[in-house]
């Protein structure tokens, strides 16, 4: 049996620690609910080599889908002037998302470029990337080389038919922990594996994926499928809540809670009591988060969302490419931070269904 609650509701506002998110006037950037803008996600483009049913289902995303051309994504110059203005906004975490970001050429120079720069403290920014895998082991030394330092690899089961299912790919699942093993070996030493959970589909490997991963050094963390984007047949009955994840792997090795990183944290995390190192828990669905969420996303073609649920964005390419200061940007940004109060997690069954942005846009 756990010793402790499985999970605790996060309450709405938080208390935050101020001097980092400042807008113009010296004033902590907050938003109408108390919460400081410290986190940046940019998806790099649309595109993606997995077909994956929450997330990028072939019969949406088909051969003849039409995919951003290269002209209506963000330059890694402009992707940079963002960055730059967002940090000194107070973001100190950057994550490169996707699509699947290893696709964009020459990668490795945006993060480059985004590994350079310091935070209003003065620190380097955390930098990390989420991808499926595919292609780390061919780009882990060059990504390690430019400066990441921190990696998210998605990965939803272990057993090939189900791997294979679930991403509706021929790639075989050795070539993702071969990835993984490459990108380690290079010195990108914290590397999570998320795992998103559906019932009857891949929730019999959450132990095989557990045992696998215990004493490997890397965080594993089991995620519930969302509702995000409209197109990925999101259903209730397909939750794996994770309170149920954390049990099936109590009763074969023991589990006890730690403490959250840092304020706003998106994982509950879990240690095992045997010191074969931790697991995490995003439950976005069974105990929203909303109360600390300090994140931004930028989608591929360049609009800005306040929330990974929402509806519609604000167009920042337009901004960038109509104008040499930066002004315009960063008043665009302040208005729509201060106006900010997504909380779609909290109250999803207390609206109707709405079409929301594709991950495949936004990143996760």
């Amino acid at each position: 049996m756990l010793e402790a609650p499985l999970l605790d509701c996060r309450t709405r506002r938080a208390r935050w620690s101020l001097g980092s998110a400042l807008d113009d006037r010296g004033k902590p950037l907050h938003d109408r609910l108390g919460r400081p803008l410290h986190d940046l996600r940019i998806s790099v483009i649309d595109q993606c080599n997995f077909r994956c049913s929450y997330c990028m289902p072939r019969d949406v995303f088909g051969t003849d889908y039409a995919f951003l051309r290269r002209d209506q994504l963000l330059s890694f110059d402009e992707i940079e002037r963002l960055a730059r203005l967002f940090v000194a906004l107070g973001v100190r975490k950057i994550r490169i998302s996707g699509g699947e970001p290893l696709l964009r050429k020459g990668i490795e120079d945006l993060v480059d470029r985004l590994a350079g720069l310091k935070t209003t403290t003065g620190f380097p920014v955390d930098l990390a990337m989420t991808t499926n895998g595919a292609l780390l082991a061919h780009k882990a030394s060059a990504l390690a080389g430019a400066g990441l330092k921190r990696l998210n690899v998605s990965l939803d089961a272990l057993d090939v038919d189900t791997f294979q299912r679930m991403t509706d790919t021929p790639i075989i699942v050795d070539q993702i922990l071969e990835g993984i093993a490459t990108a380690s070996k290079a010195g990108i030493k914290s590397i999570k594996v998320n795992m998103v959970v559906r019932r009857g589909l891949n929730d019999h490997q959450i132990l095989p994926m557990a045992r696998y991963f215990r004493h490997s050094g890397h965080v594993l963390r089991f995620i519930e499928f969302m509702d995000v984007g409209s197109t990925n047949g999101w259903s209730q009955s397909a939750v794996v809540p994770s309170t149920e994840v954390l049990s099936r792997i109590d009763r074969d090795f023991r589990l006890e809670p730690m403490e959250p990183a840092i304020t706003g944290e998106v994982a509950r995390r879990w240690r095992y009591q045997d010191g074969a190192g931790e697991i995490g828990v995003i439950s976005s669905v069974s105990s929203p988060f909303c109360g600390d969420c300090s994140r931004a996303r930028i989608s591929a073609e360049g609009k800005l969302y306040a929330c990974l649920f929402a509806q519609s964005g604000i167009d920042l390419r337009q901004l960038l490419r109509g104008a040499d200061d930066d002004v315009s940007l960063r008043q665009t940004i302040e208005s729509a931070w201060h106006r900010r109060n997504d909380r779609y997690s909290e109250i999803r069954h207390l609206q109707p269904r709405s079409r929301k942005i594709e991950m495949s846009y936004i990143g996760g």
